[in-house]
């Protein structure tokens, strides 16, 4: 084994093309081969400092930050396969932003059990590009319209509009049950939790993180419904978890559907949570212009609808 406790510490000063990025995402990236569990373990204890202080895992970089690296014991497991080039349809694309319409399957990054996913896919289609970066993320299973930033600034002002609530999410839902009334709003706290497992859960629990969501009815059956979500807030899975929370699960998650039901729609073809990206609006963070981008229904759902909504 080697004597990691004669090894110094590294310290790397953050650039330009590093601004705006996580410090777990900057770790990760820098430190290949080192378990993710490890990567945060560190994070935790302490033994990561920025400009000398503890910071936690979401914390922004800033130019000129200061990054103590402590030393680490490098992974034995085989290296993830290179990544392939990929292109993905593309919705609106400018010198500053990409936004693409992702199918349900492809995860937005690798990590988890998943070798690569759209950013590195496209990174390696692009490799002329000095930036792209993800402006927010979307569940593996869900479909739909994603924003991608090819420059720091426009990453900077992405991630403050989507903090102060400046940009216009809306999805599209299949779910269970029939939606009675309606335009409403769900507020309820979610709370961020680990199973015994190490799996990422959200769950309504007061003193959570304050969410809303706003529910309007497009198509309603007797057994399901198609809705319209609004997010007026941004939390994580915070659609899937409000609607579970109201009753009217998401046909097909595999984390908070109703799994009986699952097993029962997966005999005609419901492999994925029913959940789409369909609209966005926001104001061009560099050139102000509004824009207002659509994306329609992947063909599953709208077969899903066609058979089950007359």
């Amino acid at each position: 084994m080697n004597d990691l406790s004669k090894v110094r510490a590294t310290w790397l000063e953050v650039g330009e093309e590093s601004a705006a990025q996580r410090i777990d995402n900057f770790l990760l990236r820098r430190l290949k081969g080192v378990p993710k569990s490890h990567v945060y373990r560190v994070l935790r204890s302490g033994e990561v400092r920025v400009n000398s202080g503890r910071v936690k895992p979401d914390y922004r970089l800033r130019p000129g930050d200061r990054v103590r690296v402590p030393p680490v014991r490098m992974g034995a497991a085989a290296p993830r396969p290179a990544p392939r080039p990929a292109e993905f349809p593309v919705m609106f694309e400018d010198a500053a932003l990409l936004v693409v319409d992702k199918p349900a399957g492809v995860a937005v990054h690798g990590g988890s059990g998943v070798a690569y996913g759209v950013i590195e896919s496209l990174r390696a289609a692009r490799p002329q590009a000095k930036v792209l970066e993800l402006a927010h993320r979307l569940d593996r299973d869900t479909s739909g319209l994603l924003v991608i930033a090819k420059k720091r600034g426009a990453l900077i002002e992405l991630h403050r509009m989507l903090r102060e609530g400046e940009v216009e999410k809306i999805y599209l839902a299949v779910a269970k049950g029939r939606w009675r009334g309606g335009t409403k709003e769900i507020r309820e706290p979610l709370h961020k939790y680990l199973t015994a497992t190490g799996e990422r859960r959200v769950r309504v629990r007061p003193g959570g993180m304050q969410a809303a969501t706003r529910v309007r009815p497009v198509e309603v059956g007797d057994e399901f419904s198609l809705l319209e979500a609004r997010l007026l807030t941004g939390r994580t899975h915070q659609i899937r978890v409000h609607l579970a929370h109201a009753g009217h699960p998401v046909l097909g998650d595999d984390k908070y559907g109703d799994f009986a039901l699952n097993r029962r729609l997966a005999t005609e073809g419901v492999g994925r949570s029913l959940l789409h990206a369909s609209r966005l609006s926001l104001v061009h963070p560099t050139s102000g212009e509004r824009l207002r981008l659509e994306s329609s229904l992947p063909e599953d759902m709208r077969a899903f609808v066609r058979r089950h909504f007359k």
